[in-house]
């Protein structure tokens, strides 16, 4: 009986293993921010589990641009199903991989322009900003602030999309005195970091007076800390404009359930996780709008934004003006 008694434990304890190793597991290459315990991730992959019957796993990697970094390097071996957190700057040097596929997703998006990629869906948005503290003596343009005394964090541009999108911002908006407004800020930077989280704490650590940010950042003070002492400054020369993307790997082995996801993403149960946990605009408001945070936030009375393929084109030259004033 005792024998009997084993042999029926380990049944059942090899039918559950067995059950266990059904379960699908849907691996998505995100930036490191966003599967921390306050960024999306975690209720992402809550509310997305309870509809798939699957194991949701995020795999965090640097900030955006590492992201394509990677997937270039792995291409079709790629263990990732998705990709989460490329941008605009990113997409066509994204596309010319050959290792995306169109997600079939279809919805009416809540952005200030036009979208019909079928490769790359967007997420959320919003715009590039540089935050400080309230009260304090603030720049009008990014040129004013080249010639001031002002301390800044800024990203890597070849790891991090807000790095990046200054990169754009500056040739947007100074197409012929890029290079010179680079040599110009030079010396207002403290630090260069791979990513937005170090950058930002850096920032709230009081080791510089201002952080390459977006307009949407006071928000969590706001909410989080009941702080209304962050301020993101509005300049006249324009805000870049950034919008994060998520695409779907064709060589992904679970591809039914990446079309799942992909079509989660513009759900209610993505978009409304968005605005609290990473602090950007949704691409698909709720009747419910946003939350009262984002009420009286830094709106740009210009906007800034380079179609993929030209942000494409002018990358290198511009990453190469930057290398060449921060080296100087």
């Amino acid at each position: 009986m005792f024998k009997t008694h084993l042999t029926t434990v380990a049944g059942l304890c090899f039918c559950a293993t067995g059950a266990l190793a059904e379960v699908p597991v849907l691996t998505v290459y995100t930036y490191d921010s966003f599967v921390t315990d306050w960024g999306p991730g975690p209720a992402i992959e809550a509310a997305f589990e309870a509809e798939c019957a699957c194991d949701l796993q995020f795999v965090g990697n640097g900030d955006g641009a590492a992201l394509l970094a990677r997937v270039r390097l792995e291409g079709p071996r790629t263990d990732a199903d998705i990709v989460l957190g490329l941008d605009t700057s990113l997409i066509a040097e994204a596309r010319q991989t050959g290792v995306f596929t169109d997600h079939g997703v279809e919805t009416v998006f809540d952005l200030p322009i036009a979208w019909d990629d079928q490769q790359f869906l967007p997420y959320d948005w919003g715009y590039f900003a540089f935050v400080g503290n309230a009260g304090a003596d603030a720049p009008k343009t990014i040129a004013e602030l080249a010639v001031s005394d002002i301390k800044i964090v800024i990203q890597d541009p070849r790891s991090s999309t807000p790095g990046l999108g200054l990169l754009m911002w500056v040739q947007a908006a100074y197409p012929d005195d890029s290079q010179a407004i680079w040599e110009a800020l030079a010396d207002n930077i403290v630090t260069v970091t791979p990513g937005w989280s170090e950058a930002y704490g850096l920032f709230l650590e009081g080791e510089a007076d201002a952080v390459l940010s977006y307009t949407t950042s006071p928000a969590y003070h706001i909410y989080a800390e009941e702080d209304e002492t962050k301020t993101a400054w509005a300049f006249s020369d324009g805000h870049y404009m950034q919008v994060e993307v998520a695409a779907k790997l064709a060589s992904s082995d679970q591809p039914e359930l990446a079309d799942q996801f992909m079509a989660f993403i513009v759900s209610d149960g993505f978009q409304s996780v968005i605005p609290r946990t990473n602090w950007m605009y949704p691409v698909v408001v709720s009747d419910a709008g946003l939350p009262d945070e984002f009420q009286g936030l830094t709106t740009p009375e210009k906007s800034l934004l380079f179609a993929p393929a030209e942000a494409a084109s002018i990358r290198d030259a511009a990453l190469e003006e930057w290398r060449a004033a921060l080296s100087q």
